[in-house]
């Protein structure tokens, strides 16, 4: 299948300037890039869609551009934002940029062997902070109104807003970015810029500069932003304040397998389309699934499993998968110790000392002290209908619990039921 019918299948393209462009694609030998935003010392699951977007062109036979805004970082991207971004330093960008070239490595191939499709990486502050003042103004600023720039929505939704109002400098964003493409376009044959929905703005004023200065056409395409049930951006923490990073320092593979497989029924139809390479029939059939059997949850599993895979390699998948489902089984007591505590991260915990476990604890105390039963009363109770498990091995009523029975010589994951779980750390 070629790479146009591949894209409007998985839903990927939501505006272009041409779509004929989109023919050019399948048939190879395009460049084509897509900018990344340094402010970060990782990339983050929402930058995702764009990574596997320069892989499905690397793989049809286009050269993909990896652009790392080094130039841009130094201002900030206003579009969409609520509120303007805190200006790292350029000492920072260039350590997040050498972080976030180490991980695009993972995904495309720079090497030679890959011919004339070896992806490229740039960083824009090689030109845009090398231009004067008064030549940018006059060789990029001249082409374009005030009017057209405060046209753009992505500047209308914040001078909209009397509290926050846009700052020249945010202003002058859309130009950078456009002059990015210019020379893009000039320096490597660069013919399509692509990005989120978000940045159509950004992306049309370049094509129009490339335009004005050069007379060439050159090409935009945005792909849609994916976003859950609650408004925020897929990628957010439940919280909707920490991103879920690439990073497995920032976040484990665990971690992000977790986070996946938690996708709502609604958008994972969506997921497995942008961020798997999974065959549309595969995904059919994980739709039918969803919309038959959501309580197997299929395509989560398959989401998470794919998504993990491709992220931190397969054995990185394949462990997250254990260590979840150890979380209601027996083999929690093979986990390595960082393992058990990402697993049961989200458990309450309290802290026990030796002395108050080396003689046996009544696991009815237990489970009061632990918050799983008002009483005791009630704690035998749960243990008489044999809902109560210790590292997922159940107990019976008047069965001590002590030392021997402890994770890494320190843990214990008391359960009841299927959901509630407390970890006691033994200090």
């Amino acid at each position: 299948m070629n790479l146009r019918a591949d894209w409007q299948f998985r839903g990927l393209v939501h505006q272009t300037t041409d779509e004929a462009i989109l023919d050019r694609l399948s048939g190879g030998g395009v460049t084509a890039y897509i900018g990344f935003d340094p402010t970060a010392p990782s990339l983050h699951l929402g930058s995702l869609m764009q990574i596997c977007m320069l892989r499905r062109l690397q793989i049809a036979g286009n050269r993909p551009i990896a652009l790392a805004g080094g130039g841009t970082g130094l201002v900030g991207d206003p579009s969409f934002k609520a509120a303007e971004r805190p200006l790292l330093t350029p000492e920072k960008l260039a350590e997040n940029i050498e972080g976030i070239g180490a991980q695009l490595s993972k995904y495309l191939d720079f090497t030679p062997d890959a011919g004339a499709s070896r992806a490229l990486l740039l960083n824009n502050a090689d030109w845009l902070t090398t231009i004067s003042l008064t030549d940018f103004l006059r060789d990029v600023g001249k082409h374009f109104t005030v009017n057209q720039m405060i046209a753009k929505e992505s500047v209308k939704s914040r001078l909209d807003r009397e509290d926050v109002g846009l700052s020249f400098t945010e202003f002058s964003y859309m130009l950078m970015q456009a002059y990015d493409f210019l020379r893009l376009a000039q320096d490597y044959d660069c013919s399509l810029q692509l990005g989120g929905s978000d940045q159509w703005g950004n992306i049309t004023m370049g094509t129009e500069l490339v335009r004005r200065v050069t007379g060439r056409v050159v090409h935009g395409v945005t792909s849609p932003l994916l976003l859950r049930a609650d408004g925020q951006k897929f990628g957010k923490s439940e919280g909707g304040n920490d991103r879920v990073w690439l990073d497995p320092a920032l976040t484990s593979p665990f971690a992000l397998h977790q986070f996946l497989l938690n996708t709502e029924d609604a958008t994972v139809s969506a997921s497995l389309r942008y961020f798997t390479f999974l065959d549309h029939d595969v995904i059919r059939d994980l739709d039918e699934a969803t919309l038959s059997k959501p309580q197997e949850r299929r395509a989560q599993r398959a989401l998470a499993n794919a998504v993990v895979a491709f992220v931190h390699g397969e054995s990185a998948a394949q462990h997250a998968q254990r260590a979840g489902e150890a979380l209601f089984n027996e083999s929690i007591a093979e986990l390595d110790e960082a393992t058990l505590l990402q697993v049961v991260a989200d458990a309450p915990s309290s802290s026990w000392s030796r002395a108050e476990l080396a003689s046996g604890v009544d696991p009815a105390d237990l489970l009061v002290r632990c918050g799983l039963a008002k009483s005791k009363g009630e704690g035998r109770r749960f243990l008489d209908q044999g809902g109560v498990y210790v590292n997922n091995v159940r107990l019976e009523a008047g069965e001590l619990i002590d030392l021997s029975r402890t994770l890494h010589d320190r843990y214990l994951v008391v359960r009841r039921g299927r959901r509630e779980l407390h970890l006691v750390v033994v200090a």
